[in-house]
């Protein structure tokens, strides 16, 4: 019994797959930008929750950078509790992107408080721009659809 093969059929031997050195090196490539992403994002997570551990403890220091920035000091826990709701959210893959929208506004108040104190520009004021730059380049790194999600990829 002979088997006739349509154009369609997947199984005809007619078709042939080649890979080229792109194709395989692909993965390795990926793997390393998803490893570096990672890398980037747990820095940047390590550092957003030594900030939130020294609001919800209330150091001194803490206390005396509130009062400078014009806010009461029991503000302090509020924005703790605050940027760690943020955190939990950016710290689980599945919900990674909604903790970074968060952590990016939170961000930006910390900009604004700065700026209002008349802080030196590029070293406080936009140091929590650096930040947020380099948490959404960790985040795009390991998600490189994202991209598409903003329009800068086809």
């Amino acid at each position: 019994m002979t088997r006739n093969s349509t154009a369609g059929d997947t199984a005809s031997p007619a078709v042939t797959t080649t890979t080229t050195a792109s194709d395989e090196s692909r993965p390795t490539r990926r793997n390393w930008r998803r490893t570096t992403g990672i890398v980037i994002s747990v820095l940047v997570g390590a550092f957003l929750a030594f900030d939130v551990a020294g609001k919800l403890a209330r150091p001194q220091a803490v206390i005396d950078g509130m009062r400078e920035l014009g806010f009461p000091a029991d503000q302090a826990i509020v924005m703790g509790v605050v940027l760690l709701v943020c955190l939990v959210v950016y710290a689980i893959p599945r919900t990674a992107v909604l903790g970074a929208v968060g952590i990016t506004a939170y961000l930006g108040g910390a900009v604004t408080a700065n700026m209002r104190i008349e802080a030196p520009l590029f070293d406080t004021v936009l140091f929590a721009v650096y930040l947020g730059v380099l948490m959404w380049i960790g985040l795009v790194l390991r998600r490189p659809e994202l991209l598409k999600v903003a329009g800068l990829k086809r």
